[in-house]
């Protein structure tokens, strides 16, 4: 067992005369033994066993709870029963009191000398091996303090809720909520939405894109309609499944566009699940299954949906979009092997490389917690090369603008991360905010949702079209219905629901009417207003 010898810092003349006048207050004047005994059991004390240490702890006086003074009890003894303990006790005595006097004068803070038990074993001259080749240096290094384990466990959701409750905004949009629906203030967006496109002379998307592109005006149809040749919205072979598992997260973004808080309950339970899976394996077309939220990794059937769909397709892409924090909620310690063990592709919301921005936009203390677990996915291999854990990262703006180039900011995200933080990723994806629910309701009580829609037509790209998720994209809400899209989902533009704005949330294909996703190809994709936002600069599919 190692032991380390603690002394005491230096003392003053005072100090040491005011310990003696202590010693001679607790002890009776005819037992001189009683004296020795006292400062044998003060300096005995300080011998301590280092494994009792915590790593966590560095050795300073009094961190440990060692005697810096003398206690007064136990001092008194009698003459006959204390002369041979006596006479031990100042051999010892003598021996440390030895070692004090030597180093005294040369510490003034606390010493520790370790024992030569723990010195380590190195060579005498001669010894050291002539094969140099074979020499090596351990390389120590300092655990990157943005790791912050002491985060994992620990639960944002409390603080969530209270910053919600804060939140003059969010507390006018319950209160809405409560009064007039989810399908209500759907409705009032979509007026909102229309009214500035009108003041600024826009026409519908539809009508939009066939005078951008020069085609004929018509229902935007699958590709069994006739017209299937001159729209540019008709649906291909289904490429991408992406479930909507639940509403529930441990945090409450200010631009959510699923209106997720700790407060939603919504999930999508196991039947609707399992049929998820049924459309998977009969859907050969489909190479990514795209899992989000909400949290989803909080929602009770994730597990259950990965562990299957990489049972059924081994050569499956799939995407867990991940707020990161989930990751230090309390039961999900085992998350990361789990993510690894399936070998999950994960896709992480960082609005930006600075803590302002995205304890703003996120939450506070977000950024941090951020840091932590891109570190800890780091180090189980996400974003490294050769491991084949793909980890990619999403940047939205904080306001009403558009996104700069892709290409250019990720290679700025990997230059800060890198240098800051130790961080490394594989790709980045820029996504243009959409005019809906939370985001929607900033920018007008902000006065700015005509601005912001005058800034997504005067940014109209062709080029997005080709990548337009709703395309190759079927998206399933927790409820089972079917969407083009996630943002129709929230929306509640069904497939095969009804075509008019006063019947949103009604009707609509379920995942028990369909065998396959293929067999939507017929329906029409449905768009709106909102849908300026995909096609502006790099779009947001």
């Amino acid at each position: 067992m190692k032991q380390i010898i603690i002394i005491p810092p230096r003392r003053t003349s005072i100090q040491r005369r005011r310990q003696q006048r202590q010693i001679l207050s607790v002890a009776k004047p005819s037992t001189a033994a009683a004296i020795f005994v006292a400062i044998a059991v003060l300096l005995l004390n300080t011998i301590v066993d280092v494994e009792s240490f915590s790593h966590n702890h560095r050795n300073v006086y009094g961190k440990y709870n060692l005697p810096n003074k003398l206690g007064g009890g136990g001092t008194s003894t009698s003459n006959s029963s204390s002369s041979s303990s006596t006479r031990s006790l100042l051999r010892t005595t003598s021996s440390i009191t030895a070692t004090t006097s030597a180093t005294r004068s040369r510490e003034k803070n606390l010493l520790v000398f370790v024992c030569s038990s723990s010195r380590q074993n190195l060579p005498d001259y001669g010894k050291t091996s002539i094969d140099i080749d074979q020499h090596s240096i351990e390389k120590k290094t300092k655990e990157n303090k943005w790791r912050r384990r002491d985060l994992f466990g620990q639960s944002i959701i409390e603080q969530t809720k209270q910053e919600m409750a804060e939140n003059l905004e969010f507390q006018e949009t319950a209160k809405k909520l409560a009064k007039i629906g989810l399908e209500g203030m759907s409705k009032e967006e979509r007026i909102k939405r229309r009214r500035a496109l009108d003041s600024l002379g826009v026409p519908s998307f539809q009508e939009f894109l066939a005078q951008k592109l020069n085609v004929e005006d018509g229902s935007s149809t699958g590709s069994g309609s006739s017209s299937s040749t001159t729209s540019p919205l008709w649906r291909s072979d289904a490429q991408v499944l992406q479930l909507n598992v639940g509403l529930f997260c441990n945090q409450a973004c200010g631009h959510c566009h699923v209106e997720s808080s700790p407060l939603r309950k919504e999930t999508m339970s196991r039947e609707i699940a399992a049929q998820c899976l049924v459309l998977l394996q009969n859907t050969p077309s489909v190479t990514t299954l795209d899992i989000t939220g909400g949290a989803p990794e909080m929602q009770e059937c994730f597990r259950y949906v990965v562990s299957m769909a990489r049972d059924l397709r081994p050569d499956l892409d799939i995407i867990d979009r991940c707020n990161l924090t989930v990751l230090q909620e309390p039961g999900q310690e085992d998350l990361l092997d789990f993510l690894v063990k399936n070998r999950v592709h994960v896709i992480a919301s960082l609005p930006c490389y600075s803590a302002n921005n995205v304890d703003q936009q996120r939450g506070n203390g977000v950024f941090d917690r951020s840091i932590s677990a891109l570190l800890a996915l780091n180090e189980v291999g996400y974003g490294k090369p050769d491991t084949g854990l793909i980890l990619d990262l999403v940047y939205n703006p904080l306001g009403a603008f558009l996104p700069p180039p892709q290409e250019n900011l990720e290679v700025k995200y990997k230059q800060v991360l890198q240098k800051d933080f130790g961080i490394v990723f594989n790709s980045l994806f820029t996504m243009t905010n959409m005019p809906v629910k939370r985001f929607a309701d900033f920018l007008y009580k902000r006065d700015e949702l005509k601005d912001y829609m005058d800034l997504l037509v005067r940014n109209f790209n062709p080029s997005t079209l080709d990548n337009l998720m709703c395309k190759n994209t079927i998206s399933i809400g927790y409820d089972g219905k079917v969407y083009d899209c996630d943002f129709n989902q929230q929306l509640g533009y069904a497939i095969g629901g009804s075509s008019t704005s006063q019947d949103l949330f009604e009707g609509g294909k379920t995942v028990f009417d369909i065998s396959s996703l293929n067999d939507l190809k017929c329906d029409a994709i449905k768009n709106d207003n909102h849908c300026f936002g995909c096609t502006a600069g790099m779009g947001s599919s």
